[in-house]
């Protein structure tokens, strides 16, 4: 697969030496911020998963190929016009020399092609509001089902249909566990999810139950939900809101999200812009956290 995809050399030496890697998405970087601030949010990221031990691998397709590790200048390639890349998109916007943003699901295919088990993230993609109308289910959770992984997240995206994401989470066999928490987190809000299949208190207890997960022979991801540290809990009348424009605009499919966030970054007066960069930054830190403790075991 050499023709297809290129490890920096930092991440290429970790996975050989075995030790802890941290995935990290580029759709966040393109299309979650307004333009040029979702670099800065792709760097600190970055950071914090070198200060508590493990290396990033920062995934998105550039110049044909499916880069693991993105240099400073790889990454500021990301901007709004990047393709948005899911798992059933990597090969196209390879063969056509696509600036192509990984989305989870696309992040998690390029996980399972060269071992690596852990990653962070904002929220998990899932079943839409008004599902079956639209019929529209994300394709993170078909990787899910498909990937040894464990992701941290702050719950789903808020602006999806929680309960039911939770529901097909269940049916898939996806352990879903709180970080201090019993109930799933709703991104921006740090509580009033349905309750998770089972709470840890700690990194390393999180890692102890991703080993025995897969050594019974689940090959399933985990979800590790991160609860927000500061809950932004008058958000949700904002999210009806955008989600109203956007069907009265004709905005559907991979458009929605990034135009959410923009009305909600807009509306909130940048609450939710800050509030997102730091939700983002921390479960990159606590991943690489649980990647040490999986490591030491």
């Amino acid at each position: 697969m050499k023709d297809l995809i290129r490890l920096s050399d930092e991440v290429g030496h970790a996975l050989t030496e075995r030790k802890p890697v941290v995935a990290l998405e580029t759709t966040l970087v393109a299309h979650g911020f307004p333009p040029g601030e979702g670099v800065a949010v792709g760097l600190d990221s970055e950071q914090r998963v070198r200060e508590a031990g493990a290396v990033p691998a920062t995934i998105g397709v550039l110049d044909g190929l499916l880069r693991i590790g993105l240099t400073e200048d790889e990454l500021s390639q990301f901007g709004p016009d990047a393709r948005k890349v899911g798992p059933r998109d990597l090969a196209a916007a390879i063969v056509q020399g696509a600036v192509g943003a990984t989305t989870v699901g696309g992040t998690l295919a390029a996980c399972r092609a060269v071992g690596i088990g852990f990653m962070g993230t904002g929220g998990l993609g899932g079943v839409h509001r008004g599902f079956p109308t639209p019929p529209d289910v994300s394709a993170d959770l078909g990787e899910l089902v498909r990937t040894e992984a464990l992701i941290v997240s702050s719950g789903v995206k808020s602006i999806l249909d929680v309960p039911a994401t939770a529901e097909l989470l269940e049916t898939l066999g996806v352990p879903v566990l709180g970080y201090g928490t019993d109930d799933i987190p709703l991104f921006y809000a740090a509580h009033g999810g349905p309750p998770v299949s089972a709470r840890v208190e700690s990194a390393e207890e999180a890692a102890l139950v991703a080993r025995a997960h897969w050594r019974l022979g689940r090959h399933t991801s985990i979800l590790l939900a991160r609860p927000a540290e500061d809950s932004l809990d008058d958000v949700e009348p904002l999210i009806e809101r955008a989600l109203a424009a956007a069907h009265d605009q004709g905005i559907a499919g991979q458009a929605v999200t990034p135009f959410v966030l923009s009305y909600l970054h807009r509306e909130s007066g940048g609450r939710t812009l800050a509030a997102n960069g730091e939700l983002i930054a921390a479960n990159a830190r606590l991943a690489a956290e649980v990647a040490v403790a999986y490591a030491a075991l």
